[in-house]
């Protein structure tokens, strides 16, 4: 009797942790759809900076400092025959670029939320070999470029990123001296070839980097380009602004 009665409470017990069990559990496509969650579509943050890490990597690789080292200044300066261009090239013995750097891209969306603009910063030193003073005179130049980002959709509706204008930033461009204090000759001398590289080189880096960001963007990961291209289609922030 007593053994029958035990089975009977455990039989009970059963029976409850069951239906218990039953209330807590998911249907099997909730149970797929919550695993399936954190492998969706990634964050804005990771759209953004995974289209800055790729746009630098591709003109790293499409040879950008190869190209800013080898800006022909000199010829330039020197081509300018009866301008104070071709004088200020007569003064100089060599001018040798190094030191070529891209420094960290900047990205930002603008407010209608369909154009990209993204920031290219550039480095170079300038060593300017004079027969006006016996020591190397070096100049560290700065220049941003900007680059805008479009989305468009062809006529069998496939939408994918062109570039926009790409232009020089106005007022970006910083020659500093970087030996510290010249003597008057000197400084006459680079004040000189700060003012034609004003009027210079802004327009160089332009025409050589340029063509290389419509390469390098051509040939961006197809995932990346579509999930940016959607969002700019529709107008959808996803640059954080900082």
């Amino acid at each position: 009797m007593f053994q029958i009665g035990g089975l009977i409470v455990f039989c009970g017990l059963l029976a409850q942790t069951t239906t218990l069990l039953e209330a807590l559990s998911l249907p099997l496509e909730h149970t797929l759809f919550l695993e399936a969650t954190p492998g969706q579509d990634p964050s804005p943050t990771d759209l953004a900076g995974d289209l800055t890490n790729g746009l630098s990597s591709g003109l790293l690789s499409g040879d950008l400092l190869d190209i800013l080292e080898n800006l022909p200044l000199l010829n330039i300066l020197k081509t300018r025959g009866g301008t104070s261009g071709g004088l200020l090239g007569a003064c100089l013995g060599k001018l040798k670029i190094t030191n070529p750097q891209l420094l960290e891209l900047g990205l930002v969306q603008s407010p209608d939320g369909h154009r990209l603009y993204v920031t290219i910063p550039l480095g170079i030193v300038l060593n300017v070999n004079t027969p006006l003073t016996s020591s190397l005179v070096k100049l560290a130049v700065k220049l941003n470029i900007t680059a805008e980002i479009l989305a468009v959709k062809n006529d069998q509706g496939k939408i994918h990123l062109i570039l926009g204008d790409c232009t020089h930033s106005p007022g970006s461009l910083q020659i500093s001296l970087l030996n510290g204090f010249a003597p008057l000759p000197v400084q006459s001398l680079v004040d000189s070839l700060s003012s034609f590289l004003n009027k210079v080189l802004p327009e160089l880096v332009q025409s050589e980097v340029c063509p290389l960001v419509n390469e390098v963007l051509s040939e961006l990961d197809v995932t990346l380009v579509h999930s940016i291209a959607e969002l700019l289609i529709h107008g959808l922030e996803f640059v954080i602004k900082v």
